[in-house]
Parts: C-alpha cells; sequence; structure tokens
C-alpha cells in the first residue's frame, strides 16, 4: 500500500487495482476477482468499456470545464433531459434536474432545496427533516445528521443536530414486533405519530431510501408501506424525498424503486449508477411544484459546488445511459436478479445465515449466531469482515456491513452485480460465498459442540 495515500482503514492491506473488464477487476499481483458488489452498488454497466472512455475523452478536448452559475452545457441539458423521462410520469413535464458529484452532495443539495422551499412559501419555521433509524443518506454532516445509522453518526455526535427519527421498516427485525401483512404496515404510521409528539410546524420534509441499501442490507418495505408513507406526508403537507442513490438508476428492475409502489416524491436523490462510476456524478430530481416555488419566488438558489454539472462527468452519464439502452440492460434486471435471488437462497442451509432479501440486483445476506432466534455475532467478531475476506480469497467481492441488528451489532453483506452478469458469474459468486460461510459454519458450530447445518 502507498504511505502517500490517506486509507480508509489502516488496518488492512489493500490489493492495487489494475484494470476492470466486465464484472471483473484485476490487480497488480496478477489475481482476478469477480466484482461482486459494484463497488458499493455502483458499477451497472460493467468495467472497461472503452466507449465510455472515449466520450469522455471526446467531451474534455471540447469542454473540460465550465461554472454552473456562468454557464450551461449541452451535455448537462441532454442527461437532464434524458434523467426525467425515466422518473415517474408526475415529474416528467415540469421537473428539473439538479447535477452533483455523487450522493452526499445530492443529499446536501436536497436539504437545503427542502428549507428554501418552505422559506419561499413564508413558512420560515420548517426546517427539519425527519429520517428512519438506521439509515444512512450520506457522510456529509447534513447528509450524517438526517441518517440514522449509529456507528456512522457516534463519532459525529456533538456537530450533527438531531431531527428525529422513526423506526425502519425492517420485518425481519420489525422494531414494533409485529409481522406482516396483520400489521397493516404499522410502521409506516410512525411518522405520523412523531408528528404528533412534537411540533409538525417546523418539519420541512421526510427522507427514505425506498429499499434500504448499505446499512440494512438491500431491505425492500412490503406492499403498502411506501403508499401510506407518501399518503402521511401529503397529508400532512411535508415534502418526501427518496434517496435512490443505491436502488436508483435499474438497480432494483425499475428505474427507480419508487415505480414499484406507485409513488411520486418530491424529490429524488441520485448516484452510484447513474454514471456507473466512470465519472464521479449524482443528481437531485425537483419535481415542477418545488422548482417552481424558487422559480417564481426570489428565483434564485443559494447553494452551490464548484463541480456541479461537470461536462466530462455528463459526458460519461449520457454515454452510460446510450449502453443501456442499446443493450436493454434495465429490462435484464429482473430476470437476472430472480436467478441470483434463487442461487443466494441455496446458502440458507447454513444456520448461520439469517435472511436472503432483495429487489432486482441488490441483494443483502445476514449472518447470525441462532436462525432461530435471530440472534446476531458479537460486534467485535467482525462477522461480515470474515466472510468478505474469506470470499476474496475465493475470487469474489463483496460489500460487508456491521450494525444492522441495533446500530452496533448485526452483519450482513450486500451483493449488487453489475448488470451484465451471466448465469457463470452467478455460481461463482454464490460459490465463493458457499466457501466462506460453510468455514463459518464449521468453526461457530464446533464452538457450540454442534455437527450440523440447519436442516
Amino acid at each position: 500500500m502507498s504511505e502517500a495515500i490517506f486509507p480508509r482503514s489502516f488496518l488492512k492491506t489493500y490489493p492495487r487495482a489494475v484494470r476492470g473488464e466486465g464484472c471483473f477487476v484485476f490487480t497488480a499481483d496478477g489475481r482476478r476477482f469477480l466484482d461482486g458488489a459494484g463497488g458499493a452498488a455502483v458499477v451497472t454497466i460493467g468495467h472497461g468499456i472503452e466507449e465510455i472512455g472515449r466520450a469522455m475523452a471526446e467531451q474534455a478536448s471540447l469542454l473540460a470545464y465550465v461554472h454552473s452559475s456562468q454557464y450551461h452545457t449541452g451535455v448537462a441539458e441532454k442527461l437532464a433531459r434524458r434523467i426525467l423521462s425515466l422518473a415517474p410520469s408526475q415529474m416528467r413535464n415540469s421537473g428539473r434536474v439538479y447535477f452533483t458529484s455523487g450522493g452526499s452532495e445530492a443529499t446536501e443539495t436536497a436539504l437545503k432545496l427542502a428549507r428554501q422551499y418552505w422559506v419561499e412559501r413564508g413558512e420560515k419555521k420548517r426546517y427539519r427533516v425527519v429520517s428512519r433509524s438506521q439509515s444512512y443518506h450520506g457522510a456529509t454532516l447534513g447528509a450524517l445528521a438526517v441518517s440514522g445509522n449509529q456507528r456512522r453518526r457516534e463519532p459525529y455526535a456533538p456537530m450533527l443536530p438531531e431531527w428525529g427519527h422513526i423506526p425502519p421498516c425492517y420485518c425481519y427485525r420489525c422494531p414494533l414486533k409485529l409481522e406482516y401483512p396483520a400489521c397493516n404496515v404499522d410502521c409506516a404510521d410512525e411518522l405520523d405519530r412523531l408528528l404528533d409528539r412534537g411540533s409538525a410546524e417546523d418539519v420541512a420534509a421526510f427522507i427514505l431510501e425506498p429499499v434500504v441499501g448499505a446499512t440494512l442490507g438491500a431491505v425492500a418495505p412490503p406492499d403498502g408501506y411506501m403508499q401510506r408513507i407518501a399518503e402521511v406526508c401529503k397529508r400532512r403537507g411535508i415534502l418526501l424525498i427518496a434517496d435512490e442513490v443505491m436502488s436508483g438508476m435499474g438497480r432494483t428492475g425499475t428505474a427507480f424503486a419508487v415505480e414499484h409502489w406507485g409513488v411520486s416524491p418530491d424529490i429524488i436523490l441520485v448516484g452510484k449508477g447513474i454514471a456507473s462510476g466512470y465519472a464521479p456524478l449524482g443528481a437531485v430530481i425537483v419535481a415542477g411544484h418545488v422548482a417552481e416555488t424558487i422559480s417564481r419566488g426570489t428565483g434564485s438558489f443559494v447553494h452551490g459546488f464548484t463541480f456541479d454539472a461537470h461536462p466530462v462527468a455528463a459526458a460519461a452519464g449520457n454515454a452510460v445511459l446510450d449502453y443501456i439502452e442499446r443493450e436493454n440492460l434495465f429490462s435484464r434486471v429482473e430476470p437476472v436478479g430472480d436467478e441470483l435471488g434463487d442461487a443466494l437462497e441455496s446458502l440458507q442451509r447454513y444456520s448461520v445465515v439469517g435472511d436472503v432479501r432483495g429487489k432486482g440486483l441488490l441483494f443483502g445476506i445476514e449472518l447470525v449466531r441462532d436462525a432461530k432466534t435471530r440472534e446476531p455475532f458479537p460486534a467485535d467478531a467482525q462477522i461480515a469482515l470474515r466472510i468478505h475476506e474469506d470470499a476474496l480469497e475465493a475470487g469474489v467481492i463483496t460489500y460487508p456491513v456491521q450494525g444492522c441488528a441495533d446500530g452496533t451489532r448485526g452483519d450482513h453483506l450486500l451483493i449488487a452485480p453489475p448488470f451484465t452478469i451471466t448465469s457463470t458469474m452467478i455460481q461463482m459468486l454464490v460459490a465463493g460465498l458457499d466457501h466462506a460461510i460453510s468455514d463459518l459454519e464449521r468453526t461457530h458450530l464446533a464452538g457450540m459442540g454442534g455437527t450440523t447445518a440447519r436442516a
């Protein structure tokens, strides 16, 4: 590892990646890894597609950069139109797109936009953006403030406001101790209860991931939940922000996950897959009524980043969409996701696999100490990291996360491969996971005095 780089962790040694091709990453020591996580649910079309690089180089040679406060560019305008065409139908005609350099910036933009929306309407008391526990909306302080991920918030707690969180919709570990469908998605009514408990006059918006990505491990809500949340927001007069940084751009089988439930938010956050990792790019899709409130008010959004709507990043976004359309990749996600899901289900024969869940090509595998009681492993055992490292030995990359059970305990792996993954690669991915999980099973059962996996 280069001693010049400030690493994400000083406790590990990083292989040096030198090349990507399709669903594989190659390292300097000659090894090949199947990218079963798409980096961090970023890579959609695969690595090393030369036409994307050529489109970026062509744009850079023409116009690499202008500041968005001074110019617009045709390449960004084109991408904005294409993104709107994929958005829920209610957002298409009068909606607007604000480009950023990634998901955290998209969240920051949405928070300021929600605040200014209410200021423009003369309701200056509204500023709070409430969210859910065990959520994650970005690394910047504003985004972290509306996140409910305990592990990520804890070091910075003195710097973060507490604006209010409701329990997540997490059927495997229902925080309300209920069962679907008898529960009638009561967890959605927690938003009403939160608003009733305190002053609702200062709430500007509610933000959620329609399918929770990293922090809970691909938890999709049951039917009725998103519809109820949207109804509560509309009835209580607050904006609904859908964080689709991970679940958007086809990852769950539709352009945006909210489409599965027929919901049209006021704001949608986009990132990760929008440029498939070829360039840092994010976006905020803004419903027409929100944009018009500002355009007809002061006419100026008091916000901006240096690299908003960067021409080369926008060129990457357009080239990625060209590739997706030509190869019909969005429609590929659901059937390939079904195949991957069926293959991953085979891992539930192990007693240490508590749950396999997901939607499209976004899956989570939750690891537990006891499958019957759903008791998590101790946090200091770092089970998800162990499985990740053992799977690497078999040539498979996963995304390990801790804290899904209670904010500290609870291990899961996120599986989010490129949309181009094949049946052969799916078998390779599951074989790598099988290698890692079977080793955990053996040592765990030996420690408990047992000898067999779950029947």
